[in-house]
Protein backbone atom coordinates (compact mmCIF):
# COMPACT_ATOMS: atom_id res chain seq x y z
CA UNK A 1 0.00 0.00 0.00
CA UNK A 2 1.47 3.35 -1.05
CA UNK A 3 -0.99 5.90 0.39
CA UNK A 4 -1.96 6.57 4.01
CA UNK A 5 -3.40 9.05 6.46
CA UNK A 6 -2.41 9.14 10.10
CA UNK A 7 -6.09 8.78 11.03
CA UNK A 8 -5.96 5.21 9.73
CA UNK A 9 -3.56 4.21 12.53
CA UNK A 10 -4.06 3.84 16.26
CA UNK A 11 -2.45 6.59 18.32
CA UNK A 12 -0.33 5.13 21.11
CA UNK A 13 1.87 6.46 23.89
CA UNK A 14 5.46 6.16 22.69
CA UNK A 15 7.35 6.31 26.00
CA UNK A 16 4.63 6.62 28.66
CA UNK A 17 6.92 6.76 31.72
CA UNK A 18 8.92 9.66 30.26
CA UNK A 19 6.59 11.54 27.92
CA UNK A 20 2.98 12.51 27.19
CA UNK A 21 3.64 11.96 23.45
CA UNK A 22 0.95 9.96 21.67
CA UNK A 23 1.24 9.15 17.97
CA UNK A 24 0.17 6.88 15.15
CA UNK A 25 3.29 5.13 13.86
CA UNK A 26 3.87 4.19 10.21
CA UNK A 27 6.79 1.81 9.92
CA UNK A 28 8.80 1.72 6.71
CA UNK A 29 11.83 -0.34 5.82
CA UNK A 30 14.31 2.19 7.22
CA UNK A 31 12.24 4.85 9.03
CA UNK A 32 9.41 5.41 11.48
CA UNK A 33 7.05 8.18 10.30
CA UNK A 34 4.79 9.57 13.05
CA UNK A 35 2.58 12.51 14.00
CA UNK A 36 3.06 13.32 17.68
CA UNK A 37 0.40 15.07 19.75
CA UNK A 38 0.97 16.67 23.15
CA UNK A 39 -1.51 18.62 25.23
CA UNK A 40 -0.68 22.14 26.41
CA UNK A 41 2.05 22.23 29.03
CA UNK A 42 2.90 18.53 28.72
CA UNK A 43 5.79 16.75 27.07
CA UNK A 44 8.89 14.73 27.78
CA UNK A 45 11.51 14.57 30.45
CA UNK A 46 15.12 14.88 29.32
CA UNK A 47 15.90 11.68 27.45
CA UNK A 48 17.81 10.22 24.50
CA UNK A 49 17.87 7.28 22.10
CA UNK A 50 20.31 5.64 19.70
CA UNK A 51 18.26 6.79 16.67
CA UNK A 52 18.47 10.09 14.85
CA UNK A 53 15.28 12.14 15.29
CA UNK A 54 13.73 14.76 12.99
CA UNK A 55 10.93 17.06 14.20
CA UNK A 56 8.78 19.48 12.20
CA UNK A 57 5.90 21.20 14.08
CA UNK A 58 2.59 21.63 12.26
CA UNK A 59 0.45 23.21 15.01
CA UNK A 60 1.31 24.90 18.28
CA UNK A 61 4.75 25.67 19.69
CA UNK A 62 7.38 23.40 21.21
CA UNK A 63 9.41 24.31 24.28
CA UNK A 64 12.46 22.42 23.02
CA UNK A 65 15.82 21.45 24.49
CA UNK A 66 18.56 19.75 22.46
CA UNK A 67 21.73 19.24 24.44
CA UNK A 68 21.63 22.44 26.53
CA UNK A 69 20.10 24.69 23.87
CA UNK A 70 16.52 25.63 24.80
CA UNK A 71 14.25 27.42 22.30
CA UNK A 72 10.57 28.00 21.54
CA UNK A 73 9.96 26.34 18.17
CA UNK A 74 6.98 27.38 16.00
CA UNK A 75 5.57 25.65 12.91
CA UNK A 76 7.97 26.11 10.01
CA UNK A 77 11.13 25.51 12.05
CA UNK A 78 12.83 22.12 11.74
CA UNK A 79 14.58 20.47 14.71
CA UNK A 80 17.36 17.90 14.27
CA UNK A 81 18.33 15.62 17.16
CA UNK A 82 21.46 13.60 16.35
CA UNK A 83 21.63 10.03 17.61
CA UNK A 84 22.19 9.94 21.39
CA UNK A 85 21.60 13.71 21.79
CA UNK A 86 19.83 14.54 25.04
CA UNK A 87 16.57 16.38 24.40
CA UNK A 88 13.11 17.29 25.63
CA UNK A 89 10.05 18.48 23.69
CA UNK A 90 7.09 20.04 25.52
CA UNK A 91 3.99 21.84 24.28
CA UNK A 92 3.97 25.42 25.50
CA UNK A 93 1.21 26.55 27.84
CA UNK A 94 -0.44 28.37 24.90
CA UNK A 95 -2.02 25.20 23.55
CA UNK A 96 -1.45 21.67 22.24
CA UNK A 97 1.20 20.81 19.69
CA UNK A 98 1.33 18.42 16.74
CA UNK A 99 4.57 17.65 14.94
CA UNK A 100 5.99 15.27 12.37
CA UNK A 101 8.34 12.89 14.17
CA UNK A 102 10.73 10.74 12.15
CA UNK A 103 13.25 8.23 13.49
CA UNK A 104 15.53 5.74 11.83
CA UNK A 105 14.88 2.03 12.36
CA UNK A 106 18.19 1.18 14.06
CA UNK A 107 16.29 1.28 17.38
CA UNK A 108 12.66 1.37 18.44
CA UNK A 109 10.73 4.62 19.01
CA UNK A 110 10.90 4.07 22.79
CA UNK A 111 13.23 6.56 24.48
CA UNK A 112 15.64 6.26 27.41
CA UNK A 113 15.89 8.53 30.45
CA UNK A 114 18.88 10.87 30.30
CA UNK A 115 20.54 9.04 33.20
CA UNK A 116 19.72 5.54 31.91
CA UNK A 117 22.11 3.12 30.21
CA UNK A 118 21.24 1.71 26.79
CA UNK A 119 19.65 -1.67 27.59
CA UNK A 120 20.72 -5.00 26.17
CA UNK A 121 17.40 -5.24 24.36
CA UNK A 122 15.14 -2.43 23.19
CA UNK A 123 11.49 -2.31 24.23
CA UNK A 124 8.70 -2.15 21.68
CA UNK A 125 5.76 0.25 22.03
CA UNK A 126 3.51 -2.63 23.08
CA UNK A 127 5.98 -3.81 25.70
CA UNK A 128 6.58 -0.38 27.23
CA UNK A 129 2.84 0.34 27.45
CA UNK A 130 2.12 -3.02 29.07
CA UNK A 131 4.93 -2.51 31.58
CA UNK A 132 3.76 1.03 32.32
CA UNK A 133 0.16 -0.13 32.87
CA UNK A 134 1.44 -2.79 35.26
CA UNK A 135 3.43 -0.22 37.27
CA UNK A 136 6.76 -1.79 36.30
CA UNK A 137 8.44 1.34 34.91
CA UNK A 138 8.99 3.50 37.97
CA UNK A 139 11.94 5.89 37.74
CA UNK A 140 14.87 4.60 39.77
CA UNK A 141 18.02 6.36 40.89
CA UNK A 142 19.52 6.10 37.40
CA UNK A 143 23.07 5.34 36.33
CA UNK A 144 24.46 8.59 34.87
CA UNK A 145 27.94 7.08 34.63
CA UNK A 146 26.59 4.51 32.13
CA UNK A 147 24.36 6.85 30.16
CA UNK A 148 25.40 7.50 26.55
CA UNK A 149 23.40 10.73 26.30
CA UNK A 150 25.28 13.53 24.52
CA UNK A 151 24.83 16.88 26.28
CA UNK A 152 27.92 18.95 25.45
CA UNK A 153 29.42 19.91 22.11
CA UNK A 154 26.31 19.75 19.94
CA UNK A 155 26.17 22.24 17.07
CA UNK A 156 23.04 24.26 16.28
CA UNK A 157 20.09 21.87 15.82
CA UNK A 158 17.36 24.40 14.90
CA UNK A 159 16.60 25.34 11.28
CA UNK A 160 13.98 28.02 10.48
CA UNK A 161 12.59 27.17 7.03
CA UNK A 162 9.45 29.29 6.61
CA UNK A 163 7.93 31.99 8.82
CA UNK A 164 4.52 30.31 9.01
CA UNK A 165 3.07 27.26 7.24
CA UNK A 166 0.29 29.43 5.78
CA UNK A 167 2.69 32.06 4.41
CA UNK A 168 1.85 33.20 0.86
CA UNK A 169 3.12 30.94 -1.89
CA UNK A 170 6.13 32.01 -3.93
CA UNK A 171 6.14 32.56 -7.67
CA UNK A 172 8.73 29.82 -8.24
CA UNK A 173 9.47 26.35 -6.96
CA UNK A 174 11.53 26.28 -3.76
CA UNK A 175 13.09 23.24 -2.13
CA UNK A 176 15.01 23.19 1.14
CA UNK A 177 16.90 20.04 2.13
CA UNK A 178 18.50 19.32 5.50
CA UNK A 179 20.70 16.22 5.48
CA UNK A 180 21.14 14.27 8.68
CA UNK A 181 23.47 11.33 8.94
CA UNK A 182 20.64 8.82 8.54
CA UNK A 183 17.60 10.72 7.26
CA UNK A 184 17.10 13.73 4.97
CA UNK A 185 14.28 16.25 5.41
CA UNK A 186 12.94 18.28 2.51
CA UNK A 187 10.46 21.18 2.50
CA UNK A 188 8.96 22.00 -0.89
CA UNK A 189 6.94 24.95 -2.15
CA UNK A 190 5.61 24.18 -5.64
CA UNK A 191 3.59 26.56 -7.84
CA UNK A 192 0.51 25.36 -9.69
CA UNK A 193 1.27 22.87 -12.44
CA UNK A 194 4.73 21.92 -11.14
CA UNK A 195 5.92 18.35 -11.71
CA UNK A 196 8.58 15.99 -10.43
CA UNK A 197 9.19 12.46 -11.65
CA UNK A 198 11.61 9.66 -10.75
CA UNK A 199 11.72 6.36 -12.61
CA UNK A 200 13.55 4.53 -9.83
CA UNK A 201 13.81 6.05 -6.36
CA UNK A 202 17.27 5.51 -4.87
CA UNK A 203 15.96 5.77 -1.30
CA UNK A 204 12.88 5.11 0.78
CA UNK A 205 10.64 8.18 1.02
CA UNK A 206 7.59 9.47 2.85
CA UNK A 207 5.81 12.45 1.28
CA UNK A 208 3.38 14.47 3.45
CA UNK A 209 1.03 17.07 1.90
CA UNK A 210 0.89 20.23 4.02
CA UNK A 211 -1.11 22.59 1.81
CA UNK A 212 -2.77 22.59 -1.61
CA UNK A 213 -3.31 19.48 -3.69
CA UNK A 214 -1.40 17.24 -6.04
CA UNK A 215 -1.71 14.00 -7.94
CA UNK A 216 0.90 11.51 -6.79
CA UNK A 217 1.64 8.23 -8.55
CA UNK A 218 3.68 5.39 -7.04
CA UNK A 219 4.46 2.41 -9.28
CA UNK A 220 1.47 3.16 -11.51
CA UNK A 221 -1.06 3.70 -8.70
CA UNK A 222 -2.25 7.28 -8.48
CA UNK A 223 -4.17 9.40 -6.00
CA UNK A 224 -5.32 13.02 -5.82
CA UNK A 225 -3.83 14.09 -2.49
CA UNK A 226 -4.66 16.96 -0.14
CA UNK A 227 -3.43 18.15 3.26
CA UNK A 228 -2.67 15.22 5.55
CA UNK A 229 -2.24 12.65 2.80
CA UNK A 230 0.92 10.54 2.88
CA UNK A 231 2.66 8.68 0.06
CA UNK A 232 5.21 5.98 0.84
CA UNK A 233 7.90 5.05 -1.69
CA UNK A 234 10.01 1.96 -1.25
CA UNK A 235 13.51 1.96 -2.71
CA UNK A 236 13.32 1.36 -6.43
CA UNK A 237 9.79 2.72 -6.78
CA UNK A 238 8.78 4.86 -9.75
CA UNK A 239 6.90 7.96 -8.64
CA UNK A 240 5.69 11.35 -9.78
CA UNK A 241 3.97 14.38 -8.27
CA UNK A 242 2.01 16.98 -10.25
CA UNK A 243 0.52 19.95 -8.40
CA UNK A 244 -3.02 21.03 -9.20
CA UNK A 245 -4.39 24.50 -9.90
CA UNK A 246 -3.23 25.82 -6.53
CA UNK A 247 0.27 26.13 -5.05
CA UNK A 248 1.26 23.12 -2.98
CA UNK A 249 3.46 22.64 0.08
CA UNK A 250 4.76 19.26 1.10
CA UNK A 251 7.43 17.68 3.29
CA UNK A 252 9.62 14.75 2.27
CA UNK A 253 11.81 12.49 4.38
CA UNK A 254 14.13 9.94 2.86
CA UNK A 255 16.69 7.38 4.00
CA UNK A 256 20.39 7.98 3.39
CA UNK A 257 22.95 5.48 2.06
CA UNK A 258 24.47 5.31 5.56
CA UNK A 259 21.17 4.22 7.09
CA UNK A 260 20.36 1.75 4.33
CA UNK A 261 23.76 0.11 4.61
CA UNK A 262 23.58 0.01 8.42
CA UNK A 263 20.21 -1.72 8.51
CA UNK A 264 20.86 -3.97 5.52
CA UNK A 265 24.06 -5.30 7.13
CA UNK A 266 22.76 -5.75 10.68
CA UNK A 267 23.52 -9.16 12.13
CA UNK A 268 20.61 -11.23 13.48
CA UNK A 269 21.84 -10.45 16.98
CA UNK A 270 21.85 -6.68 16.29
CA UNK A 271 18.38 -6.87 14.77
CA UNK A 272 17.08 -8.73 17.81
CA UNK A 273 18.62 -6.19 20.20
CA UNK A 274 17.21 -3.22 18.30
CA UNK A 275 13.89 -5.00 17.60
CA UNK A 276 14.22 -4.48 13.86
CA UNK A 277 11.65 -6.64 12.09
CA UNK A 278 11.98 -5.19 8.58
CA UNK A 279 8.25 -5.27 7.89
CA UNK A 280 7.03 -2.28 5.90
CA UNK A 281 3.33 -1.43 5.76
Amino acid sequence: MAFFRFEQFESRLLTPHLSSAAAPVIEGQYMYFCLVHKEAGTGSELHYHPNELLIFPLRGKINAIVGKDRRIVPPGTFVHCPAYARHSMKATEDGPVDYLYIKDLTWTVVGLAADEAVPERAMTIDEVNRAHAAGELGRGAGEPQRSQAIVEGLANCYYPIIETLDAPAGSARRSTWIDGERIRFGFHDAPEGASEQTHESEHERFVYLLQGSARIEVDGTGKHCGPGDIAHLARGSAWSIHTSATPTRYAVVESTPWLENRIDTMSPEEQARARVERKAN
